[in-house]
């Protein structure tokens, strides 16, 4: 047996990007998890530690997303892993691991900045 299962609760670092695969809808943007800083049992200090996550979102939900997600949201996710790989025009090979949303929810909206 074996999961390929992710939770993550995040901020969105820029409105999603909306694009069209074959008529189907699909958003990605990045989403930043921090941990905060600590001091470990020894006393040493672990600075706070930001890591940055590709989310995918297809159909209905990219549809969601694009009405409603923007930049600075808090979200709760869930997924799975994917890894994709290609070679550019330079016969580069590019690898990316992106986090493709089963399900999700808006748990903040950014505040509006006051003029």
């Amino acid at each position: 047996m074996s999961v390929n299962r992710v939770i993550l609760v995040g901020n969105v670092g820029r409105d999603p990007e909306i694009r069209y695969v074959e008529s189907r809808p699909v958003a990605t943007f990045p989403l930043a998890t921090t941990e905060r800083a600590r001091r470990s049992a020894s006393g040493a200090e672990i600075p706070e530690r930001t890591e940055w996550h590709r989310i995918v979102m297809w159909d209905g939900a990219a549809d969601i997303a694009e009405r409603y997600i923007t930049k600075g949201a808090k979200l709760y996710i869930e997924g799975k892993l994917r890894t994709r790989a290609w070679n550019d025009q330079n016969a580069i090979k590019h690898t990316i691991t992106e986090v493709v949303v089963d399900e999700f929810d808006i748990l903040q909206r950014p505040q509006a900045k006051e003029s």
